[in-house]
């Protein structure tokens, strides 16, 4: 199945209105997300293999009582690229870093590299 490719607009209102099945229809059904920050360090990142564990995540992440921004973002047929910025409810905020790599049937390689206050 080949996808259309995410644009930066599709992906801000997704990310923005918490509309986790929009973010999960971008994903390759072998999807791999690795994510870096300072409990999951780069020598042991967590790894979130396919749909269904991305499916997972994205639903969680986007269940929490926290407001989510995209900063910046670029994309064409091979690379997406943004930062997210989030706030949960008791003002406690986190920025990501994405980049992406795009195949046919969508993301296929998510990195994210994340910082949270302390």
């Amino acid at each position: 199945m080949h996808r259309k490719a995410p644009t930066i607009n599709g992906l801000r209102k997704a990310v923005e209105t918490g509309d986790a099945a929009s973010l999960k229809a971008l994903y390759a059904d072998d999807a791999v997300i690795t994510i870096i920050d300072s409990i999951n360090t780069p020598s042991k990142p967590r790894t979130i293999v396919g749909a269904q564990e991305i499916g997972a995540f994205l639903d969680d992440v986007y269940s929490r009582d926290m407001t989510h921004a995209i900063d910046t973002g670029v994309v064409d047929d091979k690379v997406l690229a943004f930062v997210e910025s989030c706030k949960y409810s008791d003002g406690t905020r986190v920025v990501a870093s994405n980049t992406a790599m795009l195949g046919p049937e969508g993301i296929i390689r998510q990195t994210v590299v994340q910082a949270w206050d302390s």
